[in-house]
């Protein structure tokens, strides 16, 4: 789609702050995070709905990596899944990271203080060093 947000990023025409890719789907921190290190997980072609994906059970593989990347890289305690659709017409799936001493998450709000770029950069390292190689 010409004008998709997503689409943009994964053909390099938008920057992001990487944590996973391989041929189908692409992982990056979101640059208005619900908490330290929260990423999207898009699939590289466009489909508006989770659902629409014809590799879903890999698309839910991929985020349970993810996710256990998140857990070890950032010392989260577990991952918040995500998936409504209702912000971009791309499909994602949104893993937000919760620690310790969290609030419990029961309504969307976005973090007050938005991590700097140096500390994106660090988050994407620490969760991308414990992907397996592709």
């Amino acid at each position: 789609m010409e004008n998709c947000i997503f689409c943009k990023i994964v053909k390099g025409e938008l920057p992001c702050y990487k944590v996973y890719e391989d041929e189908f789907f692409l992982g990056f921190l979101d640059i208005n995070p619900l908490g330290p290190g929260h990423c999207q997980l898009i699939p590289k072609k466009h489909y508006r709905w989770v659902n629409d994906i014809p590799e879903y059970t890999k698309y839910w593989e991929v985020a349970r990596e993810l996710s256990n990347a998140l857990i070890k890289g950032l010392g989260a305690t577990r991952v918040n899944y995500l998936v409504s659709g209702v912000e971009l017409a791309h499909a994602h799936i949104w893993l937000i990271p919760r620690f310790e001493n969290d609030k419990e998450m029961l309504h969307v709000t976005r973090m007050e203080n938005k991590p700097s770029g140096e500390k994106m950069l660090e988050m994407a390292q620490k969760i991308s060093s414990q992907l397996r190689p592709k």
